[in-house]
């Protein structure tokens, strides 16, 4: 069958992007999800383009006709030294490689000779995810050279599959679960010693080899074609133990649309880290998007996450129980495995159902332009969105390392005032830095505007000398668009696409001042930051000049005491009317003082009605990014917030954390605390608290990594794994991960291997005094006198 004409449009999403260069020319390629399924889009014959300074076309003319298929055409650009530059076009892209190589040992740069074929094709159509194909030759699935064009608000209707499998401990696989809206199936290694339950609700098939496993599976992803698979670390291990398997049983893998193999590639800075790239399908690890959404968790384990989320987790046990009793269902209750694997599809699937996180992946693709399962990239989102503008501008991108890397000011901390105050408020600049962009023209384009004019009449005057062009720029258009969006997402109770939103423009500062990227300068980034430690200062003395004092602020936060205690409604009332006149005040000023229009905008965020701010534990110094309060909302609803406190980090124990929360809580609330101190020390010793006394922490680097500086975890897992070696099971350490001990008279213990007795002592003296005495200290009392006087230490 011959191939026909496309209908004239079909909306889609971009699920995954290539780029091949063949002798004819560079082919690119993107799978979409329509309504009408999956489609190919092929380009074909594509140019590539970078630019050469034109000073250089004589020096560069040999190279070029070295390399065929490069043709040098003038332009009417220039890079941000105001130099004119030359379009290099080639037939293949990785000549434009070839190409800058070969001009390094002449020093001569050829500039975006690094942007991807398939990255600049949709950014130069301003194209982030959400397409409209128009004409092109239809074959099957595949549309051959058809039109794209931005279609930003259309979104797909996914089929998603949940991966997981279990392994042995020595990750031998056993079986592999796949749980999807069409069918939920269990593949299993060998024959079950019983029949599945007839309550089963899903499929348990026997695989007599590893191999009929990957085949079956292979199988399966060629009759069901989800368009994304999820899971939790479902490339670093699922989809890394299945590639093994099958390489150890010499049949290929499979999973890509088309029947094609996942095309591996390592991470250039996290060693052992990979990435697994298919045609046609999106794999999205549950804990890279929680971490990608900013949600937090003390674990992203997938018990600890479920958990906390859902209510209900596992229900096997231990890291060695786990294995214990995986060996033992393999061995004797294979139904049974095959339960406990496909209910942790399960949870994956609800996890990602109750936070939104296939929305949020999907809107973040359209808000950035990067591939749905690209995490991170801020420094690529930012170049999507602003390459394809500076050029319709008249400039290229400089490259990555054309300024040195240089130290710049980051956010403004104030000092804090520390002590127990009554009704502090908390007013906070909303999106601070992308308002600094927008309301004083900080912009690359506008830097080089500005320190090029002719003349200076005119220009907005930022800090360090810097100058930027009123007219013309591209940052602050990207970041009011971006703002509009997010307040009609929010006015539309979109929260996937507002969080989308919120971190794409909060990143844009942190990207000018990151050395890895095109754009980096400390001379923009500090336009920024030191813009916001003046607004920062000015709005300090503003409320200041109201009768108010400022005991603290943090880049773009303000504390304010009110001076007296004031009940629930007049404290919100005096916060909203001191937000109204700061906005007045900055509008009118920037009108008057420099003819800018204000983006500005402070916002009431919290009443205090009890509020405490520490010392630098061994000073009198007030703290920074610690403090605690009770905070009272309109209605009068109360919580207890805690930042930064002992009760949040990994290095103080359930002990201290219980403890500090108990203290805070009835001094806030004016009840009786000295017997509660002196009583929680006393149990303490006499061991009614050792289920509290665990410390829980985190081994970052491999055990034998540690040499020099040996601290408490890492010697506690190591008398773990020696533990674990001498019972002939898996050692849990080597790789990292996290450990749980308790400090006795012979140093830390794990608590699989625990054989002294517990060093109340320590805990007494390291966890409960610290903690007590920062707190007690403005009140004019102790820790030793409290448990003193009611006999505790004696």
């Amino acid at each position: 069958m011959s191939p026909a004409l496309a209908p004239t449009e079909l909306p889609g999403f971009i699920l995954t992007r290539h780029w091949r260069d063949l002798a004819e020319g560079t082919e690119i390629e993107y799978w979409l999800a329509t309504d009408q399924g999956p489609k190919k889009v092929l380009l074909t014959q594509q140019t590539s383009v970078a630019f050469l300074p034109a000073r250089h076309r004589a020096v560069v003319q040999p190279l070029l006709a070295n390399l065929q298929g490069l043709e040098v055409k003038e332009l009417g650009l220039k890079t941000f030294e105001q130099e004119p530059v030359l379009g290099v076009y080639a037939r293949r892209f990785r000549d434009l490689d070839k190409l800058a190589r070969a001009l390094q040992p002449l020093q001569i740069p050829l500039y975006e000779a690094d942007v991807r074929p398939h990255d600049r094709y949709l950014m130069e159509r301003f194209i982030t995810a959400g397409v409209l194909v128009e004409g092109g030759l239809r074959d099957g699935a595949t549309i051959l050279n058809g039109r794209l064009k931005p279609a930003p608000g259309w979104r797909p209707a996914l089929k998603v599959v949940s991966l997981d499998i279990e392994t042995s401990a020595t990750e031998e696989l056993y079986s592999i679960a796949l749980d999807s809206a069409g069918d939920r199936v269990v593949f299993m290694l060998g024959q079950a010693a019983e029949p599945a339950a007839p309550t089963m609700d899903f499929r348990l098939v026997d695989c007599p080899t590893r191999q009929a496993m990957i085949e079956q599976l292979n199988a399966w992803f060629a009759a069901h074609d989800p368009d994304v698979i999820i899971g939790w670390n479902v490339i670093q291990f699922d989809l890394r133990v299945l590639q093994k398997a099958a390489d150890a049983n010499a049949v290929p893998l499979l999973l890509g649309r088309e029947r094609r193999p996942i095309a591996w590639r390592t991470h250039p800075g996290r060693q052992g880290y990979l990435f697994a790239p298919m045609p046609g399908r999106v794999v999205v690890d549950g804990i890279e998007a929680l971490k990608a959404g900013m949600w937090s968790f003390a674990s992203f384990s997938l018990e600890a996450v479920s958990q906390k989320l859902l209510g209900e987790g596992k229900e096997i046990g231990d890291a060695y129980d786990k294995m214990a009793e995986i060996e033992r269902r393999y061995q004797h209750d294979k139904p049974a495995l095959a339960s406990y694997n496909i209910r942790d599809c399960a949870l994956v699937l609800r996890i990602f159902d109750k936070l939104e996180l296939l929305p949020f992946v999907l809107e973040r693709a359209q808000t950035t332009g990067l591939q749905i399962d690209h995490f991170g990239g801020s420094i690529a989102a930012f170049s999507h969105h602003y390459l394809p503008r500076m050029h319709r501008l008249g400039y290229v991108a400089p490259n990555v390392g054309d300024i040195a890397a240089k130290a710049f000011p980051g956010g403004y901390v104030m000092d804090s005032t520390p002590g127990f105050y009554d009704s502090v408020v908390v007013l906070d600049y909303k999106s601070l830095y992308p308002s600094i962009i927008r309301t004083f023209l900080v912009d690359p384009v506008g830097l080089a505007e500005g320190a090029h004019a002719e003349t200076k009449t005119g220009l907005v005057r930022g800090p360090q000398d810097t100058l930027f062009s009123r007219d013309k720029h591209c940052l602050p258009d990207i970041v009011t668009a971006l703002s509009i969006a997010r307040d009609e997402a929010k006015q539309a109770h979109n929260q996937p696409l507002s969080q989308a939103l919120k971190l794409l423009m909060n990143s844009f500062a942190g990207v000018l001042g990151a050395s890895e990227c095109r754009f980096f300068n400390p001379k923009l980034v500090s336009a920024v930051t030191l813009r916001g430690h003046e607004v920062m200062k000015l709005t300090r003395a503003f409320v200041g000049q109201h009768g108010y004092q400022v005991i603290y602020g943090d880049t773009d936060s303000i504390f304010i005491w009110l001076k007296r205690p004031y009940p629930n409604a007049e404290a919100h009332a005096i916060a909203a009317s001191l937000v109204q006149q700061i906005n007045a005040w900055w509008t009118h000023k920037l009108r008057e003082e420099q003819q800018l229009e204000n983006f500005l905008e402070i916002e009431f965020d919290t009443h205090y009605a009890k509020f405490f701010m520490p010392t630098i534990r061994g000073s009198d110094v007030g703290s920074k990014k610690r403090y605690a309060g009770l905070s009272v909302d309109e209605k009068g609803h109360e919580e207890m917030v805690y930042r930064g406190l002992e009760m949040a980090r990994s290095d103080w124990t359930p002990l201290a954390r219980q403890f500090q929360e108990g203290l805070l809580s009835r001094i806030f609330h004016g009840e009786p605390y000295r017997a509660f101190v002196a009583d929680y020390a006393r149990s303490m010793l006499e061991g009614k608290m050792d289920a509290l006394l665990v410390y829980r922490k985190r081994l970052r680097h491999r055990l034998d990594a540690y040499q020099v500086n040996v601290p408490p975890q890492v010697r506690a897992a190591r008398l773990a794994d020696a533990h674990n070696a001498r019972l002939k099971r898996p050692q849990q350490y080597q790789r990292g991960g996290w450990i749980q001990y308790v400090m006795t008279p012979s140093g830390p213990e794990p608590l699989e291997a625990l054989h002294s007795r517990i060093d109340y002592e320590h805990y007494l003296v390291k966890q409960l005094q610290p903690i007590a005495d920062a707190i007690l200290a403005p009140l004019g009392e102790s820790f030793v006198e409290l448990t003193s006087a009611q006999k505790v230490l004696f």
